[in-house]
């Protein structure tokens, strides 16, 4: 295995974890994303790195259609192919390009690697590297902020070893847990991730429930 010590070695480690876990558990399993078979999440891989037109859908609700459509096309590919196109990303491309790599991919393919894991029984979380972990939390730090203001709940986050910061005004919630399990949960997957919850019932019911992420 390539050293963690390496520039971007997060978000290779998992590129290459996750695209040899999506073939080895063959198109048509399950995910933790509703509705998606492993060869859905493969096909939204490819075309968030290789198709910028089609991403724009996530964000511009007339577009969304047009960047279903390419998500579609790309998944009624041969699997193998996509595969091949995930482990193999462009140079030029906006999300995957060596100077953001690290910065756009190694939380996005952590997430997407533990959405095909937990999709499966007997799952249980993986042992991070200390490195990882803490790579994870200061991209939480972000992307959590975010996630929690647009929902409106004041919350505190906490991760042992790690720190805490808090959204909005006096805490409503404290969302307590390791930072693998913390990003899972604050981008949309409460109900696989292993955090612990507390506060006042209507708050944390909401969060437990909301959607999350982006």
């Amino acid at each position: 295995m390539s050293s963690i010590t390496e520039v971007n070695s997060y978000a290779k480690l998992e590129r290459r974890q996750l695209a040899d876990l999506l073939e080895k558990l063959g198109p048509d399993v399950p995910t933790l994303c509703e509705g998606w078979t492993t060869r859905d999440l493969a096909a939204h891989l490819v075309v968030r790195e290789r198709r910028p037109d089609a991403v724009v859908g996530n964000y511009v609700r007339p577009l969304r259609e047009h960047g279903e459509n390419v998500r579609l096309a790309k998944a009624a590919q041969a699997y193998a192919a996509v595969l091949q196109e995930f482990r193999r990303p462009p140079r030029w491309s906006p999300v995957s390009n060596p100077l953001v790599d690290e910065l756009t991919n190694s939380g996005e393919f952590f997430i997407h690697h533990e959405d095909a894991r937990r999709g499966q029984p007997g799952w249980e979380p993986r042992t991070l590297d200390p490195g990882q972990e803490q790579a994870l939390w200061r991209t939480l730090k972000i992307t959590g902020k975010i996630a929690l203001r647009r929902l409106g709940v004041p919350a505190a986050i906490k991760a042992d070893g790690f720190g805490e910061f808090v959204v909005g005004g006096e805490p409503q919630v404290t969302i307590s847990g390791p930072p693998g399990e913390l990003t899972l949960f604050l981008s949309g997957r409460q109900r696989a991730a292993r955090v612990s919850v507390s506060g006042e019932d209507g708050p944390s019911q909401r969060v437990q429930k909301a959607r999350l992420g982006f």
